[in-house]
């Protein structure tokens, strides 16, 4: 079985109820999520063997946050102890024309003050097949940034490939500031998957209009750029806050392949781009046709739009069956 091993920071997520807005809101819903530890839950899900690589505070939070990614079948062997707090992320669901809300709270976390000597970097690339990163992970501090260029250079010295997930945050830094960092990255990366306007954003590669076909020809000038083996973008069309439509693009053997698009009825968004990285991962892992897997991909995170909390939840036949068409909803009995 493929190893998947998946590097960035976990965060206690705090949601507050019935799309309330912050100011108005007494309780909030308690859940964990992080880009990279929400590929490795759908990709465990998926029947895959995940691991992940993070920090979190040696206290009953830190090891709450262990157990739920345990729970979802990631291996947390990689997960190290260090810091005093979680970063916390808040989310206000937006509605119709109100869009969603968040604000982070990462400042002096576990994971922001790690360092290489934090784990055993031999024992994390014993065997393993893929070295998953985002953008986000060297946006957090000055420590994780360093550190992102370690565990790549890393990978590449034992052949190790490696996806990255642009996820541009513009809470995190700015445009100039992701560019700098992003671009030399991209040295040390195999297969890149972003949104729409990411490589625009973190990579000052533009498109020449709107259309679809720009947007096919933005990946194959990638693939060339970057000597990429695979590409990947997600398409999002807004209507309102709880009402999107949904495609993407996977270039692979020099051809672009799009799949069919949704429209889709929201019920939590955060974390679809995620569920897209993994299914695109999935099928490269499973010898699906090229075809296949950009479905496969797009079919999975529709899918995570249905449900609550970051994680991805869906099963691959679930998958393959909305990727087939089957998209009514009707009751199993």
């Amino acid at each position: 079985m493929n190893k998947i091993v998946t590097f960035g920071e976990i965060l206690l997520r705090l949601t507050t109820l019935n799309k309330e807005r912050f100011t108005q809101s007494k309780n909030f819903e308690i859940t964990y999520a992080g880009s990279e530890c929400n590929v490795a839950v759908s990709l465990s899900h998926f029947g895959m063997d995940t691991y992940y690589v993070s920090s979190v505070p040696d206290n009953p939070i830190g090891q709450s946050c262990i157990n739920t990614v345990r729970q979802f079948g990631v291996n947390t062997d990689y997960m190290a102890k260090h810091g005093e707090r979680l970063a916390v992320y808040y989310l206000e669901n937006g509605a119709s024309m109100r869009p969603s809300n968040i604000v982070y709270d990462r400042t002096g976390s576990s994971f922001s003050l790690i360092k290489p000597d934090h784990f055993d970097w031999d024992l994390i690339f014993d065997k393993c097949d893929l070295f998953h990163y985002s953008g986000i992970t060297p946006s957090l501090s000055k420590s994780t940034n360093e550190l992102t260029f370690y565990a790549l250079n890393e990978a590449k010295k034992r052949n190790v490939k490696v996806s990255c997930d642009l996820n541009y945050r513009s809470n995190l830094w700015s445009p100039k500031e992701a560019q700098e960092t992003m671009i030399p990255l991209m040295d040390y990366t195999d297969i890149l998957i972003g949104g729409k306007k990411d490589p625009e954003i973190m990579l000052g590669e533009y498109v020449e209009t709107e259309e679809d076909e720009s947007y096919k020809k933005l990946l194959v000038d990638l693939a060339k750029k970057y000597n990429f083996s695979q590409v990947g973008l997600s398409m999002r069309e807004s209507f309102s806050a709880d009402h999107n439509d949904w495609a993407g693009f996977f270039y692979n053997d020099e051809k672009v392949y799009a799949s069919k698009k949704y429209e889709i009825q929201i019920v939590d968004r955060v974390g679809a781009g995620d569920a897209f990285t993994a299914g695109l991962i999935y099928g490269l892992f499973n010898q699906l046709s090229n075809q296949e897997i950009v479905e496969f991909g797009i079919a999975a995170s529709a899918l995570a739009h249905t449900f609550q909390g970051d994680f991805n939840l869906a099963t691959v036949q679930e998958v393959l069956d909305v990727a087939s068409g089957d998209v009514s909803g009707r009751i199993r009995r």
